[in-house]
């Protein structure tokens, strides 16, 4: 049986969606991993979802889809706000009780802190002590992370991996591929992974980009400079 990924992320709302969600399923599947799209259809879906509103079904649908994989690789580029899609936190957080693995990547790799200062444009204020807050007092998170910390902590938990590098935030699958290698090192204790070839792939990856390795102990995340690495520190 074939290893499933799910493929969480915002990738649904593309003008395309479709034809980009194959081309991710073709890069999961040079790396021999089963991509899971939340387009797909549901083998022997229950004929009570008929009678369900869209929302619902797709809801329900997408649990199914996460249930069935073996890991979730999650697009956690910062969608319509400083932080990731809700929906995809959201996903992230299920596959994380179901005991998942988790790989996140992300094509932005300005800090949340950032990235949410920026956001309340100019509202924030900085304490004597180095703390933010922002226009109601209210504390703004900041660990020096990607994301909010229950994100990284599941990805941590997981024994997954997290990587950032600055691209093209919407049309850009270098990154995502670099996540595919290192989740399929993971998944396969780093026997099987092997990079595209340059006329297999239709995307070009030039500079490393910044890795943040997570594994399930109490080592604190090791940066790393290639996915190749990333892959031999985490299993």
């Amino acid at each position: 049986m074939p290893i499933r990924v799910y493929l969480a992320g915002p990738d649904v709302f593309l003008p395309d969606p479709g034809a980009w969600i194959e081309r991710k399923k073709a890069i999961c599947a040079a790396f021999g991993l089963h991509g899971v799209s939340p387009l797909d259809d549901l083998p022997d879906e229950p004929r009570s979802w008929t009678i369900l509103p869209d929302w619902h079904r797709i809801a329900l649908r997408n649990e199914a889809h996460i249930r069935s994989a073996d890991a979730v690789v999650a697009n956690l580029t910062p969608f319509r706000g400083p932080s990731a899609d809700v929906g995809t936190v959201y996903e992230v957080g299920f596959a994380r009780a179901l005991g998942l693995r988790l790989f996140g990547y992300a094509t932005v790799t300005t800090s949340l802190l950032d990235r949410t200062i920026a956001a309340l444009r100019g509202t924030a204020r900085q304490a004597a002590d180095g703390s933010w807050s922002d226009a109601d007092g209210l504390q703004i998170e900041q660990f020096g992370l990607f994301d909010n910390l229950m994100i990284e902590g599941g990805i941590t938990g997981s024994g997954g991996t997290l990587i950032q590098q600055d691209k093209d935030r919407w049309h850009d699958l270098s990154v995502f591929e670099r996540c595919i290698q290192a989740a399929a090192a993971a998944m396969f204790g780093g026997d099987r992974p092997r990079r595209l070839e340059p006329e297999q792939s239709d995307h070009t990856v030039v500079d490393p980009p910044r890795i943040v390795v997570a594994c399930a102990d109490s080592t604190p995340p090791l940066p790393c400079t290639s996915a190749s690495s990333a892959s031999s520190t985490c299993r």
